[in-house]
């Protein structure tokens, strides 16, 4: 997978506010504590109150998603390809898509605080789906899939029972706080995703 090794913070300054305080949660406290809030670079203060075009308002929003789910250009572009393909509506067949991730599970059910903690549990195969090993974080889940904690280490078990604790799962997830066992109910409708970013600027950028 691409890296980068531009700072998370500085994506979130990037993207103000809004998206630091409803993205994942590690990013919450950290921006909260952040001095600089505003857009980094020396002429930060200046993007802060600088007008975006329609062009500037849908890029912004298609890095927001890339940000918050920790994907390439790539990536992102085949749930929006995926998505435009089904009988439903685009944009919410390209968030269900995203949301189906097995990575994006498991931060949903609360066991860790951001995306990027998800995908490692998830690509060191610490889970299970269905009793089946999974070392792919763009793993699709299904309805009435059941995800188990297979790892070894009882330290971690313990580490991810304490998020548990602290962090409310998804509607459509129901999480078992004594054994971390998870099981897919349904999957999400569009009231119960929520992003910091708008979606339907994004299918919008990739229908130019």
């Amino acid at each position: 997978m691409a890296k980068t090794s531009i700072s998370k913070m500085r994506k979130v300054r990037a993207y103000g506010e809004d998206f630091a305080v409803a993205g994942d949660r590690a990013w919450t406290s950290k921006f909260a504590k952040l001095h600089r809030k505003l857009p980094p670079g020396s002429h930060g203060r200046k993007r802060a109150f600088a007008k975006s075009t329609g062009y500037g308002q849908q890029l912004a929003e298609k890095q927001k998603a890339r940000t918050f789910y920790h994907l390439t250009e790539k990536q992102l572009r085949k749930y929006y390809v995926a998505g435009k393909r089904t009988a439903d509506s685009t944009d919410v067949s390209f968030l269900v898509g995203l949301e189906r991730r097995l990575d994006n599970v498991l931060y949903r059910a609360g066991l860790v605080d951001s995306h990027r903690a998800a995908r490692q549990l998830a690509s060191h195969t610490h889970f299970a789906v269905n009793g089946r090993k999974v070392d792919v974080p763009s793993f699709q889940v299904r309805a009435g899939d059941k995800i188990t904690f297979r790892g070894k280490s009882k330290n971690l078990l313990e580490t991810l029972k304490e998020f548990a604790k602290s962090n409310k799962p998804a509607s459509w997830l129901k999480v078992s706080q004594d054994t971390l066992a998870i099981e897919v109910i349904s999957l999400p409708t569009k009231e119960e995703i929520e992003t910091p970013f708008n979606e339907k600027l994004i299918i919008e950028f990739y229908s130019r």
